[in-house]
């Protein structure tokens, strides 16, 4: 294997089933970079680590002076101003600081614990749904719909409005697959659901201005703190920003999980046995199958050396997420699945200012999903192994999950 072939393997879909081996020979070479105008690749966990931490790395596509393009770009081309994960200091820490202040602590510190039975609830109702089948799409029958449930009931969209916000949904979701956004009738689907659903959004926004009710959008709209409000189209940016960066990451999460329990089938018994075992199955899984795999919106402003090579000012730097948390000089037998491992500081949700938003909610989702489907599954089975991926190496799943069951417990 030549370092000139390496990058263009792990973009290759046909690698995209186990791009473990690719990135074991990636970390032979901590920065890789094979053309003029290729991105400078980052493949070791300390390196990772320490460039997340780095002012000097910029999420601003204005700072790109390279030429090239991404897997993502376009992923959030919605006509509204960037989210501010690719915003730098200080506009993106305002913004966030504004976010957080409706999602977590310290103004609303029990938001995501609060939603714990509500999302016992959908669960349940989900796995329910599966009625007399003996074979299930995890992904299209459990996975897919399951986040967007919950993001709805966040946001405060009401019950009655979420089969058409599905609906927008769906083709916005597939606009993230290189695939997709390679057909042009597709990307047309998927543009105008973009409009429909800003323009629901707008309407929901206007509405909770006037009429505040107990939900996140409530909280965006009237948010009155230090940093003072967002504008409208910051709200509506920041909650396109939770539907789409938190849905597709999700879903992958738990369809990962699923995989991962039926291939190490002691784990799902354990997990059968004892469901406060999520918490720690989950942090694993985001170490040994994270959903994002690696990170491409990154620039350097200056000059940086990293292992003695000095990444000019305006490259494009790609933090390969997944290969950090296989490294060996981090992890130790790094490419076996335990969930008793201990020190499990892993980079499944970034780190530094762009760590995940969303991380509390995903994690708590993925933990009551894996725990309910693997009590209520009685002895499922992979109908195929490896099952079909999607085609986006950045936001790697599979595309369908097809397993048999006896019958629900």
């Amino acid at each position: 294997m030549t370092h000139a072939s390496l990058l263009s393997q792990i973009t290759d879909f046909a690698n995209r089933a186990n791009p473990y081996p690719l990135y074991e020979e990636l970390r032979k070479t901590p920065v890789l970079h094979e053309e003029e105008d290729g991105p400078y690749v980052i493949s070791s966990y300390w390196d990772i680590k320490n460039l997340l931490h780095d002012p000097r790395i910029s999420s601003d596509a204005a700072n790109v002076t390279a030429p090239g393009d991404d897997e993502l770009s376009g992923a959030e081309a919605t006509g509204l101003p960037p989210s501010f994960i690719r915003l730098d200091p200080p506009e993106h820490d305002r913004l966030r600081r504004i976010a957080n202040s409706s999602f977590g602590p310290p103004h609303r510190p029990t938001r995501i614990d609060s939603m714990r039975g509500e999302l016992a609830q959908i669960v349940t109702g989900l796995i329910d749904g599966f009625g007399d089948a003996r074979q299930i799409d995890v992904v299209d029958q459990f996975a897919y719909p399951f986040p967007v449930t919950v993001i709805c009931r966040l946001l405060g969209v009401p019950r009655e409005d979420e089969p058409r916000f599905r609906s927008w949904v769906d083709p916005i979701v597939a606009g993230l697959d290189p695939d997709t956004r390679a057909s042009a009738e597709a990307m047309k689907t998927a543009q105008e659901a973009r409009l429909q659903l800003g323009m629901y959004l707008n309407g929901l926004v206007e509405k909770r201005a006037r009429e505040p009710q107990d939900d996140m959008l409530s909280d965006l709209v009237n948010s009155h703190g230090p940093d003072g409000a967002m504008t409208a189209m910051e709200v509506l940016s920041t909650a396109v920003l939770l539907l789409i960066a938190g849905h597709e990451t999700t879903v992958n999460l738990i369809t990962n999980g699923m995989l991962t329990l039926l291939r190490y089938p002691q784990h799902l018994q354990r997990l059968r046995d004892d469901p406060g075992l999520s918490v720690k199955i989950v942090e694993e899984l985001l170490r040994y199958e994270p959903p994002v795999q690696l990170v491409p919106q990154r620039t350097c402003i200056t000059d940086i050396e990293v292992r003695g090579v000095t990444i000019p000012k305006g490259s494009r730097i790609w933090l390969v997420l997944a290969a950090g948390n296989r490294d060996p000089e981090r992890f130790p037998d790094p490419d076996r699945f335990d969930p008793d491992r201990g020190d499990i500081q892993h980079l499944g949700f970034g780190s530094g200012i762009h760590s995940c938003f969303g991380a509390p909610l995903a994690r708590l989702e993925a933990q009551i999903a894996l725990a309910e489907l693997a009590r209520r599954l009685d002895n499922p089975q992979l109908v195929e192994d490896p099952p079909p991926y999607r085609p986006n190496a950045v936001l790697r799943g599979p595309r369908h999950l097809n397993i048999t069951f006896d019958g629900l417990r």
